[in-house]
């Protein structure tokens, strides 16, 4: 039942929108796939097993004293409705306070996952000390939760176990004066007493039933959550068109905001098949955020995207990110192998196919460069990166990243900064292939540096959520005045890393 839950959970998170996983931390999904899932799945199993066993126990046991004497078991039975009556408040308390323990565990498992995944900084500004007191505090605070729930079902336990002795005593006193009067044997008493104290060690078991019960509905209310939400974008569904797309992109009246801040304001452009485009501005001004746009991680507030005059609202998000090639400016990488991280890139049905004489991804490790990275380890292209690629440098990683992109062969190629790790030599020879993989491609490059501007058909300036300048590099330059000269003359760009740069600038 576990394995099912979880499965089902995992796949539920997966299918969430991006957008989702800025308001959920890593940490909390990781502790409702663990701890919530287990706990249910044990309120579903050997809970819910023990619990019918005392239900079936107390309904045999009170029917029998109702058969035995009518008038003795309502004396002894009088103490359960009030019981009954505190248990549904109980039951509440320990429902809300189970949900709270959960989310405070959540919350410490996300603090100690973010330290210790970052550990380099932490060590960096010496903050081992400040990180284990904060955790002891965040443990702290979950130890006083688990105190009020160990002392809410302590108090519920003693009360249902004195309510069990209660049933004894009260039988034995008016069953005593039963006896006296000759109402009843003592035989028939001496039974009666036995299904008495049936009766109470069941209700017993029917508290620690009630009370894991509980706690299980609080673990699974948090899990439901996820699983009953319809993400805002689909995983899949929509049109799969049968050929190739060409690449036609095109941005009409575009809005977005982050977090309630307006960042896109009826932004329009324009990418034409086959033609670079780079777009240039400012920190922050929502470059990365255009081309999240296009590969539909995000759905504007306002305007569309059309991709060959298709709404890529239409359109199936696997095929459509399947035409797409991305690298990103801080490129991540799995724990693995490179070929199984360049692999990564592949489509699902392409991955096993290896009938080549010189397979995909190999062909575009080569153009990533990577030779160098594999012939260096006796381990060739099976050399591990390590956790999140720790065992490779930025700009190899920022090769692998590459590879990982473009060995889908892509129509549609976004390139956000992807050279901005890389050495000089490198940094060329990887221009160098890009531009050969660019060719009858869509290219929309994120630029900072003026190597990268230059060498783009057209720019593209972005300010104040909008484009404001559009054309080729040496019109924009040649004007005497605008704001992609502006961002020339402050230095927005980084400088170039040899004379040939200098020169051509």
């Amino acid at each position: 039942m576990t394995q099912a839950l979880r499965k089902q959970v995992f796949a539920a998170i997966l299918r969430q929108e991006p957008k989702w996983f800025s308001k959920n931390s890593t940490g909390e999904l990781v502790n409702r796939l663990s701890a919530d899932t287990q706990l249910v799945g044990r309120n579903l199993s050997q809970n819910v097993s023990d619990g019918l066993r005392s239900l079936l126990m107390v309904g045999a046991g009170t029917g029998m004293m109702f058969y035995m004497s009518p008038s003795l078991a309502l004396i002894g039975l009088c103490v359960v409705p009030p019981v009954s009556l505190l248990a549904v408040f109980y039951g509440r308390f320990v429902r809300g306070i189970t949900r709270q323990l959960q989310d405070t565990l959540a919350e410490t498992s996300d603090h100690a996952e973010e330290k210790i995944s970052n550990i380099k900084t932490v060590k960096v500004f010496n903050k081992e000390a400040r990180e284990c007191e904060t955790y002891a505090k965040k443990i702290e605070s979950l130890l006083n939760l688990a105190y009020k729930e160990s002392l809410a079902v302590g108090s519920f336990y003693g009360l249902t176990g004195l309510s069990g002795n209660t049933i004894i005593i009260l039988v034995l006193y008016y069953g005593g004066g039963m006896v006296a009067t000759e109402q009843l044997t003592v035989g028939n008493l001496t039974s009666f007493l036995l299904y008495a104290a049936y009766v109470g060690i069941s209700i017993g078991g029917l508290s620690s039933f009630y009370t894991e019960l509980n706690k299980g509905i609080g673990a699974a209310s948090r899990l439901w959550q996820i699983i009953d939400r319809k993400p805002t974008i689909p995983v899949s569904g929509g049109i799969r068109p049968k050929e190739r797309p060409k690449g036609d992109i095109v941005l009409e009246n575009i809005s977005f905001s982050y977090c309630g801040a307006p960042m896109i304001k009826g932004l329009n452009l324009r990418l034409l098949p086959g033609k670079s485009v780079a777009l240039v501005g400012r920190s922050g001004c929502g470059k990365s955020t255009i081309a999240s746009l296009i590969l539909r991680l995000y759905d504007p507030e306002q305007g569309r995207i059309l991709l060959d005059g298709e709404d890529i609202r239409n359109l199936d998000p696997v095929w459509l990110r399947s035409h797409i090639g991305f690298v990103s400016q801080e490129p991540v990488l799995f724990t693995g192998s490179i070929k199984e991280n360049i692999m990564y890139g592949l489509p699902n049905e392409e991955e096993l196919l290896e009938t080549e004489q010189e397979p995909s991804w190999l062909k575009a490790a080569r153009a990533a460069q990577l030779q160098e990275l594999a012939n260096s380890s006796s381990a060739g292209w099976e050399r591990q990166v390590g956790a999140g690629g720790s065992e490779l440098s930025g700009g190899q990683k920022q090769r692998v990243a590459i590879a990982r992109a473009i060995v889908k062969n892509p129509k549609i190629l976004i390139l956000d900064e992807a050279t901005s790790a890389l050495d000089t030599y490198s940094e060329y020879l990887v221009d160098k292939a890009l531009k050969e993989i660019s060719r009858e491609r869509t290219v929309l490059t994120i630029a900072h540096r003026l190597s990268t501007i230059q060498s783009a058909d057209e720019v593209a300036v972005i300010g104040n959520g909008v484009i404001i300048e559009k054309g080729p590099y040496k019109e924009l330059m040649a004007k005497p005045s605008g704001y992609f000269r502006e961002l020339i003359t402050h230095q927005t760009f980084s400088k170039p890393k040899n004379s040939t740069e200098v020169q051509n600038s």
